[in-house]
C-alpha cells in the first residue's frame, strides 16, 4: 500500500488509489472508484461508486462525491460542499439509472458549502464562492458567486481576480501570466 488511510476510514473493493494520497477519519470509499496520486482526502468524506478524482485533488471535510462526478487534477473542493447526481430525488422512486454527470475541470476550486446540482460542468480554474449554488455550466477562469451562482468576473491559475483592460489582457498579481479575454473566453497566453 503506497497511500495513507486512517483506522477509522473505509475503502471497499475495487477501488485504486494513487501513490502519496492520504484519506483521514471517518471516511468512505465507495467500490470502484479512481483516486489520483498525491490527493487528501480529509475527514467525514464520502465518495460514492464509479468516481474519479485525478492526481493532487484536496477534498475538506465533510464533502460528498456522489457517483457521476469526475475531477481533474488539481482540484479544490472546499469543506462541506456537495454535488448532486439526480435532478428530481424522491424517496420511493430509484433513480439509480438515472444519474446526471458532472465534470470539475483542471484546478477548478470550489468553496465551502457550495452546491452542484448535477449535470453542470465546472471548466478549468473556475472558482466557486463559499455557500454558491451552481445551476448551470460554469466556464473555465470564471468567478461565480450567490445562490443562483453569477459571474462576478474572471480568476487566474494562481486564484486572483483578473482586471481585464479595454484591449482585453490581464495579468495576474502573483504568477505574473497574462490573459486574454476574447468573445467572453479567457485564454493563459
Amino acid at each position: 500500500m503506497n497511500y495513507y488511510s486512517h483506522e477509522t476510514a473505509i475503502i471497499d473493493e475495487g477501488c485504486t488509489i494513487g501513490a502519496g494520497t492520504k484519506i483521514w477519519h471517518f471516511s468512505h470509499i465507495m467500490p470502484n472508484c479512481t483516486i489520483g496520486e498525491n490527493c487528501n482526502i480529509g475527514q467525514n468524506v464520502v465518495i460514492s461508486p464509479d468516481v474519479v478524482l485525478g492526481k493532487n485533488v484536496k477534498v475538506q471535510n465533510n464533502v460528498s462525491i456522489y457517483t457521476g462526478v469526475t475531477c481533474d487534477d488539481d482540484v479544490f473542493l472546499g469543506p462541506s460542499m456537495v454535488f448532486t447526481n439526480v435532478t428530481n430525488p424522491r424517496s420511493a422512486i430509484n433513480r439509480r439509472g438515472q444519474y446526471a454527470k458532472t465534470h470539475v475541470g483542471k484546478g477548478a476550486s470550489i468553496g465551502a458549502n457550495a452546491t452542484i446540482v448535477c449535470g453542470h460542468d465546472i471548466g478549468n480554474y473556475a472558482f466557486i464562492g463559499a455557500g454558491a449554488v451552481v445551476t448551470k455550466t460554469v466556464p473555465a477562469y470564471a468567478l461565480v458567486v450567490g445562490n443562483p451562482a453569477r459571474q462576478m468576473g474572471w480568476m487566474s491559475e494562481y486564484g486572483h481576480k483578473l482586471e481585464f483592460d479595454a484591449d482585453g489582457f490581464a495579468t495576474c498579481p502573483e504568477s505574473e501570466e497574462r490573459y486574454q479575454l476574447k468573445n467572453k473566453e479567457v485564454t493563459r497566453l
